[in-house]
């Protein structure tokens, strides 16, 4: 799929676990001591950095793939994601005639602004070390729709997706014609998630709603643990224009008796929480009191932590994820896992500190400063609004400390592009502005005049088409040399994300 030029294929880079001897052979121009130095550096950057990313590619089977291309289009015609009607009946319809399958299992409900994915896929790693069987729901998806849905770790193969839609395609079809609107593209793979956890059997489900929480698809479980990432300003048309409204709407999945894990809130969403917390006689953990990031360490691919949890300390827990609020995220998920076992309720003592240090050693999440390519680094990053945005620029300054960073933005149209773009102001040298394939992708010559305004005309360059956009990023990172620390980060967008991972030959 890639269109950039042979030398930049991302398949001729030198192989990052080449031989320590292969890579100094290759410098025979340079000072040999120097070269021996380079190369023992660029050898443990390489070796340090965070497991291989769980994205799927397209099935090899050609008949599987044409299938698997039936259904995404048939759930296209859908109402998208972005398009809602505030209401669970027509979920709640479909969960009916499937029999419940959300009933049969716990659940860890996951809401906030930021976070959410990174911090369910740190709790789905903590439960799968402790032996049980996770399925995770997570959108929106960075490549392939089958990693929405994940089981043991891993998202289901594209043959299992194919049988659990056809299974619960008919059920679909009644609810379709008995409900004014008919399910919408999310609220069918809700189901079809709900119903792969019973199939599986999962143990548990770790579900991140898709908007909100109240009126959210996802809300027809009943969370034993309910946690609340950080909550900023974004959806402000749909989910309200203050941080107080948009608690309101995320508080919705504090269940009645549950236990609720909160990380660092502003201080009026937190009381919203606290109030619909006492509500329902839940019970809360906050992050900064009840537990929180006691130390962090920037560690080779990542980062080293000690964590407070409900029961005690976890020292020493290396994270292969850049930035600050991965740590945070990381506080949050130890909490929720310990709550689920009933760590700091029915139990003292905390979780066994070396089956979670090797949980988290071995978490991966895509698009989240994720390097793909060296020589120049390029990351990607799917900050999409200001908070976000904030983070990654802070985190990739930490992690990587380039000499000249070129940013590759490609926007939605419905979002605050301009805080977004001046987050990153500080950190970028240029900006290649461009539009991913998504019909909500703001138009680049209109992101390109925000830019303007934000960086200056001498900084922006506009590429229309992504693989140009690229391409013209890497040439800028190289223009200082091979070694000068050029990088590029590629972000604005899960699909613009998405788009340039399967460019650089990844998936």
């Amino acid at each position: 799929m890639s269109e950039l030029p042979p030398d930049h294929q991302a398949d001729d880079q030198p192989d990052p676990l080449n031989a320590f001897d292969g890579i100094v052979a290759a410098e025979t121009d340079r000072d040999p001591d120097l070269a021996v130095i380079e190369a023992g550096s660029r050898t443990l950057r390489t070796q340090g950095g965070p497991p291989d990313a769980d994205v799927p590619a397209r099935p090899a089977d050609p008949e599987v793939d044409q299938a698997l291309r039936e259904i995404e289009a048939e759930l296209a015609t859908r109402w998208g994601e972005t398009k809602l009607e505030p209401s669970v009946s027509r979920i709640a319809a479909l969960m009916d005639l499937l029999g419940e399958p959300q009933r049969s299992y716990p659940s860890i409900h996951i809401t906030g602004t930021n976070g959410k994915t990174s911090t369910a896929r740190m709790i789905e790693a903590l439960l799968g070390a402790f032996d049980l069987r996770t399925g995770r729901y997570t959108s929106p998806h960075v490549q392939s729709i089958t990693e929405r849905i994940s089981l043991d770790g891993a998202p289901i193969s594209a043959e299992r997706f194919i049988e659990t839609y056809q299974d619960i395609r008919p059920y679909v079809e009644m609810v379709d014609a008995s409900q004014e609107y008919r399910l919408s593209f999310f609220e069918v793979l809700t189901g079809m998630a709900y119903a792969a956890f019973a199939d599986a059997p999962a143990d548990v489900a770790v579900v991140e709603v898709g908007m909100g929480g109240s009126w959210d698809a996802t809300n027809v479980i009943d969370g034993d643990v309910a946690v609340v990432t950080p909550i900023d300003l974004d959806h402000t048309d749909r989910l309200g224009t203050t941080h107080a409204e948009i608690a309101t709407e995320k508080a919705g999945i504090v269940k009645q008796g549950a236990t609720v894990i909160l990380a660092q809130q502003p201080v009026e969403a937190a009381q919203v929480l606290l109030k619909k917390a006492v509500e329902v006689d839940a019970t809360v953990a906050r992050e900064g009191l009840e537990f929180g990031v006691v130390d962090r360490q920037v560690a080779v691919g990542g980062q080293l932590l000690t964590l407070r949890g409900l029961g005690g300390e976890y020292p020493e827990m290396y994270l292969p994820l850049h930035g600050a609020h991965q740590a945070h995220n990381a506080a949050v998920a130890l909490a929720a896992v310990e709550a689920f076992f009933g760590v700091g309720a029915q139990r003292a003592e905390q979780l066994d500190p070396d089956t979670v240090r090797k949980a988290f050693a071995a978490v991966a999440s895509p698009g989240r400063l994720e390097v793909v390519r060296r020589s120049p680094t390029v990351v990607l990053d799917a900050a999409h609004n200001p908070a976000s945005a904030r983070a990654a620029a802070e985190a990739i300054g930490e992690a990587f400390q380039f000499s000249r960073l070129i940013g590759v933005v490609g926007a939605s149209g419905d979002k605050n592009v301009r805080d977004l773009l001046e987050a990153f102001e500080p950190v970028f040298a240029e900006v290649v502005v461009t539009q991913n394939s998504s019909h909500r992708a703001m138009d680049a010559d209109e992101l390109a005049g925000i830019a303007v305004e934000v960086f200056g005309e001498d900084r922006v360059q506009v590429e229309p088409r992504l693989p140009d956009a690229l391409e013209a990023a890497i040439t800028l990172a190289e223009e200082e040399g091979e070694f000068a620390g050029g990088g590029v980060l590629v972000t604005g967008s899960v699909i613009t994300v998405g788009e340039a991972r399967l460019l650089l030959g990844r998936g």
